[in-house]
């Protein structure tokens, strides 16, 4: 008999269809949108921002303050929490059938490709994995955890945003976003 565990999972409650807005009414305090510097770095790497589907891999975020007064954190969610959403980006890449992904940061990626993922190895190349069942070109790059790009972009990128050296972090994610434009084809 399974356990609580094995049962953790958004399977559920994920609509089998209706598109994209079936997905968007069934999910509760669910996150799907694009930030403004992210809508620049895709200008700048020769991709429309409209052309884009922009979701998260982990739909739930989840909050602490370090200190009293202090604003919130996002605390990055664990192994159990990234595995029990995966049904909806399942039915997301299902639905928009999107080339490529652009995965931004390790949540994404690690949600897609597993808890050995490591974007610092594989951002801005070309990956051919396969993704709950289909064949998929990915593109990783950084990202604020834990979202995730389909079709032509990705997220407003917090990494970028919390680098030492803004300049440079911009400079390579338009670079690896350049790379997903030119996996377009």
């Amino acid at each position: 008999m399974a356990g609580t565990e094995d049962a953790y999972t958004a399977e559920p409650f994920v609509p089998r269809r209706g598109g994209l807005p079936a997905l968007h009414r069934a999910a509760t305090q669910t996150v799907f949108g694009a930030g403004k510097l992210l809508d620049r770095a895709l200008t700048d790497a020769g991709i429309d921002p409209a052309d884009a589907y922009v979701t998260n891999a982990v739909k739930h975020f989840k909050f602490t303050r370090a200190e009293p007064g202090k604003r919130r954190i996002h605390k990055a969610p664990t192994l159990r929490e990234t595995t029990a959403c995966g049904p909806w980006p399942a039915a997301e890449l299902d639905r928009v059938a999107p080339e490529p992904v652009v995965v931004l940061g390790a949540t994404a990626g690690k949600a897609l490709l597993g808890s050995s993922f490591r974007v610092t190895q594989v951002r801005g190349t070309v990956l051919e994995e396969e993704i709950h069942g289909r064949p998929e070109r990915l593109v990783p790059t950084v990202h604020p955890p834990p979202a995730l790009g389909f079709a032509r972009a990705g997220r407003c990128p917090q990494a970028v945003l919390r680098s030492d050296d803004r300049d440079g972090a911009y400079r390579g994610l338009v670079s690896d976003l350049e790379i997903a434009a030119r996996a377009l084809g």
